[in-house]
């Protein structure tokens, strides 16, 4: 097999996550791994066995063809540009910018140089989200009319580790956590055309009660509980809430409804998860989950898409046009909700391919 070298820079708290699942990918070579902080950089090195280098080390090194941007959202597309400067394609968490000009920018840069860009979430590669999206390919819903995406809880400072950047420009609930649910629903149902949104910030300051920052104050300079509407292309009509103000709820995380019956589609931040189907007048039954990688957390099952697609010379899912396209619709809510006005959506991304064949053994997925 002939391998794509991989360069990852930022070695955070999701870092692990995704040198885990690189293992599993044997299309993947992991050259090194950077971070501002050298000391982060040598200790993930050390855990994973492999190189630590600095950023400029991984832009020159003629066999990194995939730079993995794992910084915190504000550096996301600095960082990227850098790699398309270097040469490299590169793969980002989400979301792809803190606005949606500074993705465009990105965009633009990485058409002008014939470079990829892709981004996170890949989690709607998983298998439960593939099964979800082949039962509605298969019309058994009917015509798709509607649903609803709910994320709500009480903050991430109660468990992470350095909290702030979630309550910084570039963060809060809508771009944390409204990238899984709305390329979820996009590779689903496809594009969003109109959003109408509602915001609030009901405290300016959190309390972080996880380690090693338990009892710091940090200030909040985004909303914190984002609500609205989302009209798809194809007619549907979504409700969405993304909340770091919930104490709990019941609410599912993801339900589509069409005019035949009801999905219920797996958590978005996750790959695999029960899929349940109502039949118009009947009850909720589980559906088998016949799609690959939906027994495991396979971050990065999005980056060794895109080294198959570099080598087989196709589009990659979790490409840029449709990271792009997400960060618009996010931004929406918050225009939305500051003029009272419903926004039209400019950009517009394919439905990613559907994933049905593993591509663990280096099978190339079509």
């Amino acid at each position: 097999m002939d391998k794509v070298g991989i360069g990852i820079i930022g070695c955070g708290n999701i870092s692990g996550a995704y040198l885990t699942a690189m293992a599993s990918f044997p299309i993947l070579d992991i050259r090194g791994v950077a971070d501002l902080n050298r000391e982060l950089a040598e200790a993930k090195a050390a855990e994973f066995n492999i190189p630590a280098k600095t950023v400029e080390e991984l832009f020159a090194d003629p066999k990194v063809e995939i730079i993995v941007n794992l910084t915190i959202p504000k550096a996301h597309v600095a960082v990227a540009l850098q790699a398309l400067d270097a040469g490299k394609h590169t793969y980002s968490e989400k979301p792809l910018g803190i606005n949606f000009a500074e993705g465009k920018k990105l965009a633009e840069a990485a058409k002008a140089r014939n470079l990829r860009i892709g981004a996170a979430p890949d989690t709607f590669l998983g298998g439960g989200h593939q099964t979800a999206r082949a039962l509605i390919d298969q019309g058994v819903i009917g015509q798709p009319v509607g649903g609803t995406a709910t994320f709500m809880c009480p903050g991430h400072e109660r468990w992470h580790p350095n909290p702030a950047f979630y309550y910084e420009v570039g963060g809060g609930p809508m771009l944390d956590m409204g990238p899984y649910y709305i390329t979820d629903l996009v590779n689903l149902l496809g594009p969003v055309s109109q959003v109408a949104g509602f915001a609030t910030t009901p405290r300016a300051e959190r309390l972080i009660t996880s380690e090693p920052r338990n009892g710091e104050r940090i200030p909040v300079h985004v909303p914190t509980h984002v609500t609205g509407v989302m009209a798809f292309a194809n007619g549907a009509v979504v409700q969405i809430a993304m909340s770091f103000d919930v104490a709990g709820h019941k609410h599912v995380p993801l339900e589509v409804y069409g005019t035949e019956g009801t999905l219920i589609v797996p958590d978005p931040n996750k790959f695999g998860g029960p899929v349940e189907y109502l039949k118009k007048g009947g009850p909720f039954e589980d559906q088998p989950v016949t799609a690959p990688y939906a027994d495991g957390n396979y971050r990065s099952l999005g980056v060794a898409d895109m080294a198959h697609a570099i080598r087989s010379n196709r589009p990659h899912r979790a490409n840029g046009d449709l990271a792009l396209h997400v960060l618009e619709v996010m931004e929406a809510f918050h225009t939305a909700a500051a003029t009272g006005r419903t926004v039209a959506i400019t950009t517009a991304t394919e439905r990613p391919a559907p994933l049905s064949d593993s591509i663990v053994d280096g099978r190339l997925a079509k």
